[in-house]
Parts: structure tokens; C-alpha cells; sequence
């Protein structure tokens, strides 16, 4: 049974079964929920003033993502993608406009103005900007469910420093 107390502490008594006598009684603290007080969207809507090109966010010390970075630059001819690392400061401003930790480097995300992308959903946004073939390509992995896509992509995503390696500094 919980008893709010005048002090902001809850009491908790917990009944024992009936073998034992005594009775535990034990005190938590509950701290009122905080909402995040900074609106993420309007905080960052400065990325998006001047250029409207999406971001792509990526692990700036994983060398699979700064691969992924130099493939996407080379394919990406008319340049209508900007990249961010997720360990900078405006990485960590996008991640939670984007409604995800500041600390997560977990998942390529793409910003849009109006949306945010991550995992294998991110992967096939950011194939639609790129050149023939790669938005067919697209089109066709999208008929993959996306629990089959995501969990294919946690796995690589889990073991990238294994696999690839990383290295200190970010290369972008």
C-alpha cells in the first residue's frame, strides 16, 4: 500500500505473508516528472534556415560510417546531402531534435526539416538522394518489413568496431 506523506515521500508498507510477524516499511522519494523544457525543433530550426539540404549523422570515429560518408559524397554528385558527425555539438542537438539521447551513436540519422530518420530507414532515405540506381534500389528494399531490415542493420551496427575498426578522431 502507498500513503503519500506531506514531505513528498511516499510510504510504502509492505504486508508480509502470514508466517512472519513484522512488517517492512520502506520510504521512496518520487521526483515529479520533468518535460524536456527546450523545444528541440525550434532550437535547431537555424540548420535548416539557410539550407534546406537534409543532414546525415554518423558515428565520426567508426571507420564503416566514415566509409559510408566518402561513398555517399562521391555518389552524391550534386551535393544535395550535409553530414555531421553525432559526437559534435550540433550532432547532439540534431540527435534530440531527431527525439533520441544526445549520447546515442548507436543509428545513422537523417534530419530533414520535417523528419527524422534512423537505422535502415535512414540507409534507404538517403539512397532516394543519391544517383541512378540507388533510388530503385530503394524502392525495392522498402518492400523488406522493417523489423527484418532493422534487426539486419543492428547487427552490423552492434559490431562495427569489431568488424571495421575505429579510429580516434573523426576523418570528416
Amino acid at each position: 500500500m502507498a500513503l503519500p506523506l506531506s514531505n513528498g515521500c511516499t510510504r510504502l508498507t509492505l504486508s508480509p505473508p502470514a508466517r512472519f510477524r513484522h512488517r517492512s516499511t520502506i520510504f521512496a522519494t518520487l521526483s515529479p516528472s520533468r518535460p524536456d523544457t527546450v523545444n528541440w525543433v525550434e532550437a535547431t530550426s537555424s540548420f535548416f534556415d539557410q539550407d534546406t539540404r537534409p543532414i546525415m549523422l554518423f558515428d565520426g570515429v567508426c571507420n564503416l560510417c566514415n566509409g559510408g560518408v566518402r561513398f555517399v559524397r562521391n555518389v552524391d554528385r550534386n551535393r544535395r546531402i550535409r553530414f555531421e558527425a553525432l559526437q559534435s555539438e550540433s550532432g547532439k542537438k540534431l540527435l534530440r531534435r531527431s527525439g533520441r539521447a544526445p549520447d546515442d551513436i548507436s543509428s545513422v540519422v537523417l534530419v530533414e526539416k520535417d523528419r527524422s530518420y534512423i537505422k535502415s530507414e535512414a540507409v534507404l532515405k538517403i539512397m532516394e538522394y543519391l544517383e541512378l540506381p540507388f533510388p530503385q534500389l530503394a524502392f525495392f528494399l522498402q518492400f523488406v518489413p522493417l523489423f527484418v531490415r532493422d534487426f539486419m542493420y543492428d547487427n552490423v551496427a552492434n559490431n562495427r568496431y569489431a568488424i571495421f575498426g575505429y579510429s580516434d578522431s573523426c576523418e570528416i
